[in-house]
């Protein structure tokens, strides 16, 4: 199945200079930025000797009322102010490490142990004497097939519904002695069969395997998927030669490829070892399996994980992971909002770092109620949240709006020395990292994809001086809100992977917060409902531009908003009516909030017609695109 059916379809201690934290700072903001990254000027006394500047600001109300001097008031002064703090600066002593990216996504601990360098060359063979059955032969099953081989499997049976599916002749020549089961998924493939197990793939939905999964499941034989697969070959390669790395798992309605490929760049720049796979590829094992060949296993695994891997997972334990948002998407897979939240719950396993979206409800009501036990105080599941607002505990992050300009700060106790007595309230300092106009990928919710990134990337136990360079450094994934130029002072911007609703409404809250919006929406809707579009476009759209099947049904929702809507019979003529609604200063978006099925092969064809009709657009007004990154 294609990826666009699928996807579609604890407080952090204060910086140093011995782990790279100290900070300069203009006066009454800070912008971090490591000592050793600085180049030296005149010859100055030795650093040891030079007391470093606090990097925090008391949360009191006299702090907060200071304002920065007039020339960083806006927007495009705090771009050049961050330009000019990273003119300033080199490259880190030691490069980056490297990082395995996703083809086209106590707060700070440490894992327990680190990452063995040497590998062990011994077989690794968790499955040995084992029958198994993989329902479905697309990339995650034929990944499952040959870890199963690998690692000891007895008898591997892979069944498909399909006749020919386009993995079967790379199983037939890569792995003979697999057996290929066609047809409909009967009980009959497990009864009688002396199965140990059974590995789903993630495009599966529960409706599609169930006389399968509920056959296995009265006689008690083990049901999972390449996720499950996966953990337990972690905790194999645990056992036996004491690897213990890492591991960060991602996963959310919108953003989850963003912040997966993010946190990758960002614990490379710290100088860690890291591998990043998942969702949309490369597979789990298949990563898994290269660096075990390569004997290359990586410090940190970053993972994108959707809610179709997640559904039952069992014995996947990370040392922190996140949930960036919950909004409408695969209804039609999951059955209801309610199963669907609780498949993407189960990414925290039941010991790791909750990282929690505190401006959507639905991830806070993950976080489960303290313990309570007689003449002991209550315990709380270990977490740290990020959000749009300011944080209210040590170790989150948030935003601070100061004088016009939106700072990503991070909350810090402000004396953990001082012993608190009941009802006291926090004193809390709160630490400016960067100005959110310094990065290079745009919008609000953008903004909060990078909070998302620096609490996990520091849950990894990565300092907070390189991660913050190489957040700078990100220039965002393709068809994400991808900036694709500038004509006569519009910029179109081309989030073709805006396949839902709340992707959409991301894309519309992050632009609009200082511009005004002519968004080209329809498609393919997957039966969602585009209500939830009617209050983002009422507040930022000029116009919406209607294309697709179930441009009436976008229609209908948005009929209230006073907002003109305009019907396109093709991309080309969208763009161009866009265009002629939009006013300098405006931004076009092609955030479509449905499926591209029905006038395009996929989501990366919609966008590439529509960066060629905004080509065609600049040609036609005699100029080429400036402006995009």
């Amino acid at each position: 199945m294609n990826p666009d059916d699928l996807n579609d379809a604890g407080a952090s201690p204060q910086p140093s200079p011995v782990d790279g934290g100290a900070d300069l700072r203009v006066p009454d903001a800070q912008f971090v930025v490591p000592l050793e990254h600085v180049e030296p000027v005149e010859p100055v006394e030795p650093v040891e000797q030079v007391e470093p500047i606090e990097p925090t600001v008391a949360a009191r109300p006299e702090a907060s009322a200071r304002g920065l001097p007039t020339t960083l008031t806006a927007a495009r002064d705090a771009a050049a102010f961050v330009a000019q703090i990273f003119a300033e600066t080199q490259a880190e002593k030691a490069p980056a490490a490297p990082v395995e990216t996703v083809p086209s996504e106590s707060a700070e601990a440490a894992p327990q142990e680190s990452a063995m360098v040497e590998e062990d060359t011994a077989p690794l063979q968790p499955l040995a004497g084992q029958n198994v059955l993989i329902l479905g032969l697309g990339a995650s099953g034929l990944a499952m097939a040959r870890w199963c081989a690998r690692t000891g499997a007895a008898s591997i049976t892979v069944a498909d519904t399909r006749e020919a599916p386009p993995q079967l002749a790379s199983l037939q020549q890569e792995l003979p002695h697999v057996r290929f089961v066609p047809g409909a998924f009967q009980a009959a493939l497990v009864e009688g069969q002396g199965l140990h197990a059974v590995y789903r793939s993630p495009g599966l939905s529960p409706a599609d395997v169930a006389p399968v999964v509920d056959a296995a499941r009265a006689v008690g034989i083990h049901v999972g998927g390449e996720l499950s697969l996966f953990a337990m070959a972690l905790q194999a390669l645990r056992s036996a030669r004491a690897y213990a790395p890492a591991v960060l798992g991602i996963t959310g309605t919108n953003g989850k490829t963003t912040v997966t490929s993010l946190t990758g760049q960002l614990v490379a720049h710290a100088g860690k070892s890291v591998a990043v796979a998942g969702n949309i590829g490369p597979t789990l094992l298949g990563t898994l399996t290269s660096h075990l060949d390569a004997g290359t296993l990586p410090e940190v695994w970053v993972l994108e994980l959707s809610s179709f891997q997640l559904d039952g997972v069992a014995g996947f334990e990370p040392t922190a992971a996140a949930v960036l948002n919950v909004t409408q998407d695969h209804l039609d897979w999951h059955g209801s909002m309610q199963d669907y939240a609780a498949a993407k719950a189960r990414i925290f396993g039941q010991r790791g770092l909750m990282v929690l979206n505190r401006d959507d409800a639905a991830v806070m009501a993950m976080l489960p109620a303290p313990l309570r036990a007689k003449l002991q105080r209550p315990v709380e599941r270990a977490h740290v949240t990020f959000g749009s607002d300011m944080p209210q505990r040590p170790g989150d992050f948030g935003m601070e709006d100061l004088n016009g300009m939106v700072w990503l700060v991070r909350a810090l106790e402000a004396d953990e020395t001082r012993k608190k007595r009941k009802g006291d309230e926090e004193e809390l300092h709160f630490q400016r990292l960067m100005p959110a106009d310094a990065l290079r990928i745009r919008g609000r919710h953008n903004a909060s994809n990078a909070l998302a990134a620096l609490a996990l990337s520091a849950a990894a136990g990565c300092a907070l001086g390189p991660i913050l360079f190489g957040l700078r450094e990100y220039r965002g994934e393709p068809h994400r809100v991808e900036p694709v130029g500038i004509i006569n002072d519009v910029e179109f911007f081309d989030d073709s992977k805006g396949t839902n609703v709340g992707a959409t409404v991301a894309a519309l809250q992050g632009l609009g917060a200082d511009r005004k919006v002519v968004v080209i929406l329809g498609g393919e809707g997957k039966g969602q409902d585009f209500a939830p579009l009617a209050a983002p476009v009422s507040r930022f759209a000029r116009a919406v531009v209607l294309i697709g099947r179930d441009a009436p049904l976008i229609r209908e929702a948005l009929a209230g908003t006073e907002v003109p809507l305009i019907d396109a019979d093709s991309m080309q003529a969208g763009v161009q009516l866009a265009n002629q609604r939009a006013h300098a200063g405006d931004a076009v978006l092609m955030s479509p909030a449905c499926a591209s099925f029905d006038m395009f092969d996929n989501y990366e064809h919609r966008a590439q017609v529509f960066c060629a009709a905004v080509r065609d657009l600049a040609q036609a007004n005699g100029m080429d695109l400036e402006g995009a990154l």
